[in-house]
C-alpha cells in the first residue's frame, strides 16, 4: 500500500547554492558567486506558484535543485517528503521519469523526431508498449490543439507549436509536478496567453504541482501565488506594492519532519 502523498511537494529549508568560477591563470582561488541565499519556500500539492524575477536572479537554479539536476551548497530540499540530495542516481531517474515534467524556454525537442515521437519519449522510457504510448501521445497533442500538426518536425512547427509540443511532453505521463522556466520567453503575448490557458487547463485536469518561473507580469498573473527572487534572495509578493518584502525564513523545525538543461534521463 503507497503512503500518502505529502501535503507539501516542494520543500526548500535554507537553501543556499554557491558556484565556483575558476579565475585566470596565476589566481590559486576560484570566485565565488552565490546563486540563492538562505531560501525556505513550501509549495503544496495541487498548488501553481510562480517565481518571479529578473535574468540571473537564481530562478533556473531554483527549479534545478528541485529537478535533482544539481545540489544546495546548504540547506536542504524536499520533494514529495524525499531529501534530494539523499537520492541515488537511479532514485533520481525514477523521480524526473515518473513524477516530474519540465518545460523550457528553447523547447529542447528532438530535431529528428515529429512532435508525436518526441511526446511518446517519456512514455516509452516508462516502460510502456510503443502502441500505446503513441494513443496516448496523440490524444494530449490532440488537448493542446495540435492533432493536425502531431507528423511535423520540429522545424516546420512554429514558436506557439513547438512550445505546445513541449508542454504535451512534459505532462503526456500524467506526472505529479510541472516545473517551467521561462515558457513563454521566445513566444508572442498571444502565443503565451494560449500557451499559459493550456498549462492552466492541464494543472486542473491532471492535478499536477506547477512552479513556473517567470519574469513577465502576465505570466505570473495566472499563478495562484507569486514569489519574487531578486539576488537570489527569496521575497513574497505583497498585494499593492511594486516591490516584494522579504520573505522570513521560518525558524528550524524541533524535531525532523518526514516531509535538468536538457533533463538527462526524461526528456520531458
Amino acid at each position: 500500500m503507497e503512503s500518502p502523498a505529502p501535503a507539501e511537494m516542494i520543500l526548500l529549508r535554507r537553501v543556499t547554492k554557491v558556484y565556483e568560477i575558476p579565475r585566470r591563470a596565476g589566481d590559486r582561488r576560484p570566485e565565488a558567486v552565490t546563486a540563492l541565499r538562505d531560501v525556505s519556500l513550501s509549495v503544496a500539492a495541487g498548488e501553481f506558484v510562480a517565481l518571479m524575477g529578473p535574468s540571473g536572479c537564481g530562478k533556473s537554479t531554483l527549479l534545478n535543485l528541485v529537478a535533482g539536476i544539481d545540489r544546495p551548497t546548504g540547506g536542504e530540499v524536499r520533494v514529495e517528503g524525499k531529501c534530494v540530495s539523499a537520492l541515488s542516481e537511479r532514485e533520481l531517474t525514477r523521480l524526473r521519469r515518473k513524477d516530474l515534467g519540465v518545460v523550457y524556454q528553447f523547447f529542447h525537442l528532438l530535431p529528428t523526431l515529429t512532435a508525436i515521437e518526441n511526446v511518446t519519449l517519456p512514455l516509452l522510457l516508462n516502460e510502456l508498449s510503443g502502441r500505446e504510448a503513441s494513443g496516448l501521445a496523440r490524444e494530449m497533442l490532440d488537448r493542446v490543439g495540435l492533432a493536425n500538426r502531431s507528423d511535423h518536425l520540429p522545424a516546420e512547427l512554429s514558436g506557439g507549436e513547438l512550445q505546445r509540443t513541449a508542454l504535451a511532453r512534459a505532462v503526456v505521463h500524467r506526472p505529479k509536478i510541472l516545473l517551467a522556466d521561462e515558457p513563454t520567453g521566445n513566444l508572442d503575448s498571444a502565443k503565451g496567453e494560449d500557451l499559459m490557458a493550456h498549462v492552466r487547463a492541464l494543472a486542473g485536469e491532471i492535478g499536477l504541482t506547477v512552479l513556473l518561473a517567470t519574469h513577465s507580469r502576465e505570466v505570473a498573473a495566472r499563478a495562484g501565488r507569486v514569489i519574487h527572487l531578486r539576488d537570489g534572495v527569496l521575497r513574497e509578493n505583497v498585494p499593492g506594492d511594486s516591490e516584494a518584502a522579504p520573505s522570513p525564513s521560518p525558524s528550524p523545525p524541533s524535531t525532523p519532519r518526514a516531509d535538468s538543461i536538457a533533463a538527462r534521463d526524461n526528456p520531458s
